[in-house]
């Protein structure tokens, strides 16, 4: 294990730093700066995304340093780096592109250290909450720039909001994790969305109406086209060397695995098949997006990243391509564009639903992606877009409520027999 741990902080570290390179290098360090600094001071509101607003060089920087905001304080809680952590900090990459900022996810992972103090347990125990839990990152930010304090007030009122945020989150975490049981692989983002009801409420009932953002970039940059393709050809080549045929072995044993929480595919399998699953698992994605003809932006940069860092916890291509049917489907028979931004983000995020199709079969699989869509489509309204995994949230109650009646109907077949 501690090979692993160090081989995979060796790994993210070079990844981070490759985004800092390739930001440098693209827009130039005076350009890539500024782009980050502009960066800094946006809301972040779904949907934001980041390139238009900083330029792709301060884009890459953003993502670089809050995925190492991350790594830095697993690294000094000493947390093992295995599936979930590498999940988390893909993720947080992800969204560097796409809504959260060095800054903005700070309070919230303060706000679940204090959490974990008055609730007597180590943050360490906590740490995978405080990761993802920086989903609401843009409530921090719309309490300083939008919500109409100046000055030392709205920095103010952003900390102690999203400390108020992180404090609450495990709390509410726990209790979500039980409404899907572990068929929602974003648990968090059911939380935070949960979370998000209520804050958005309280914000409106103070007079404040949510402007419906839409920052989306639709350039054609090769920087941006082939940035996950190589990350994805890079992590298998990675995975194959370091196992050889053992990781091949076991990324086929990974694709028997139904996912639901809590699936760690580098202690269920191996490091090298887990590498080699989330790089295919990128080059599927980037192939959808490429055959749709949808824009390569920040946007679908966060999901390729995400499913990636799932690829090593709980996704794999088995179990996920008929969530993506289901979102395909739903898509044609209602009239949407499947290279509009939400289908195209449900294809891609829509596959926090995969424990379900690898749990009880493909019909189950499209069931959820078709209702999923339906869902995604109008939840990000109600959080004032403050939740970056809309996705999950709705993700969440897709589970929920799929997982009920299959357990209804398993119950009933039962007494009747």
């Amino acid at each position: 294990m501690e090979r692993q741990n160090k081989f995979l902080l060796v790994l993210l570290i070079i990844i981070m730093l490759s985004f800092i390179v390739l930001g440098l290098i693209t827009d130039g360090p005076g350009g890539a700066l500024k782009g980050f600094i502009q960066i800094q001071v946006h809301s972040g509101r779904l949907i934001s995304d980041f390139i238009p607003i900083g330029g792709i060089g301060g884009t890459l920087i953003n993502a670089s340093l809050a995925g190492a905001v991350g790594l830095f304080i697993i690294v000094i809680l000493k947390v093992q780096l295995s599936g979930p952590t590498y999940a988390a900090i893909f993720t947080i990459m992800g969204f560097g592109f796409f809504g959260k900022t060095p800054l903005n996810i700070l309070p919230i992972l303060f706000g679940v250290y204090l959490s974990s103090k008055v609730a007597g347990k180590m943050f360490r125990e906590y740490i995978i909450i405080a990761l993802f839990g920086t989903a609401l990152g843009p409530l921090v930010s719309f309490m300083v720039f939008e919500f109409g304090f100046t000055g030392v007030t709205a920095v103010a009122a952003g900390i102690l909001a999203g400390t108020i945020t992180g404090f609450l989150l495990p709390a509410i975490a726990v209790s979500m994790l039980h409404l899907h049981q572990g068929y929602n692989l974003y648990n968090m983002g059911l939380s935070c969305g949960f979370f998000a009801l209520f804050a958005a409420s309280l914000v409106r009932a103070a007079g404040h109406q949510f402007e419906s953002t839409m920052v989306w970039y639709s350039g054609e940059s090769p920087v941006v086209i082939w940035l996950v393709p190589v990350l994805s050809i890079g992590l298998i080549i990675i995975g194959l060397v370091s196992e050889k045929m053992k990781s091949i072995k076991e990324f086929i044993n990974i694709q028997k695995i139904p996912g639901r929480l809590p699936s760690d595919f580098m202690d269920m399998a191996s490091l090298g098949g887990a590498l080699i699953n989330s790089g295919l698992i990128g080059i599927a994605g980037s192939i959808y997006i490429f055959l749709v003809r949808g824009d390569f932006n920040g946007a679908m940069i966060a999901g390729l990243l995400t499913i990636m860092g799932f690829g090593a916890f709980g996704t794999h291509l088995k179990n996920s391509w008929s969530i993506v049917l289901g979102v395909v489907m739903s898509t044609l028979l209602f009239g949407w564009e499947l290279s509009s931004p939400g289908p195209l983000l449900a294809a891609l995020f829509g596959t926090t639903l995969a424990p379900l199709a690898g749990q009880f079969g493909i019909l189950t699989g499209i069931i959820a992606g078709f209702i999923h869509l339906i869902m995604v489509m109008q939840t990000g309204a109600w959080q004032g877009g403050m939740n970056l995994y809309n996705n999950g949230f709705a993700g969440g109650l897709t589970a929920a409520i799929i997982v009920a009646v299959i357990q209804w109907y398993s119950s009933s077949k039962e007494d009747f027999s």
